[in-house]
């Protein structure tokens, strides 16, 4: 039963439709976005949290324990931290709850579901480039918010368009509903003369 498990825990190569599937994810990945993410983080975190080596496994490896993560997300709140506690740990399950933990923050800072990876997208790999997108949604949520806690170069990420919003009075309401849209056309001229659908019944 422990040989099982274990061959579980280690999936083998993909191969055929699941190898072209991973092959197409894994082309998505960016390595430009690679450094700006590690050095944003490193800024952001402190030279404690070291640098991974270069290239997408190096990254997955950095990040996988969910440590840097917790780390990354603290440092975007001014107030009260949302990770609690980060610590290293070798067990499979405290890395994911760790990386869940950051996600569930992220979210919280303002991060949309569609930007997030989940957690085998990192933990196990799977698609870094999700993981790269929701880093840079992150990024450029902190250089839009502007709280005082983002360090990096601003450059770095795009800016959120923020909300806008308008009061119109009560009056100005009104003279809007008189107001037809021109993508409601209009029927000035129109009439369905010289226009026959088909031939006309014939009554025997």
């Amino acid at each position: 039963m422990a040989t099982k498990s274990a061959g579980m825990a280690n999936k083998g190569p993909s191969y055929g439709m699941s190898r072209q599937v991973q092959e197409k994810i894994d082309s998505k990945y960016d390595p430009e976005l690679e450094q700006i993410l590690v050095e944003w983080i490193c800024r952001q975190c402190g030279s404690g949290v070291g640098r991974p080596e270069p290239g997408k496994m190096g990254f997955q490896a950095w990040l996988k324990d969910g440590c840097i993560l917790g780390e990354l997300i603290n440092s975007l709140f001014a107030g009260e931290k949302p990770v609690k506690k980060t610590q290293s740990s070798p067990m499979a399950f405290k890395q994911m709850e760790q990386i869940s933990q950051f996600l569930n923050a992220a979210e919280k800072y303002g991060v949309t579901k569609t930007d997030m990876f989940q957690t085998v997208d990192l933990w196990e790999g799977k698609d870094l480039a999700a993981v790269q997108r929701t880093l840079s949604a992150l990024g450029s949520l902190a250089v839009t918010k502007d709280e005082g806690t983002y360090n990096g170069d601003p450059n770095w990420f795009f800016k959120k368009a923020q909300e806008n919003k308008r009061d119109f009075s009560d009056d100005q309401l009104k003279a809007g509903k008189n107001v037809i849209g021109l993508q409601m056309g209009s029927n000035k001229g129109a009439s369905q003369e010289g226009m026959s659908y088909g031939r006309p019944r014939q009554i025997l």
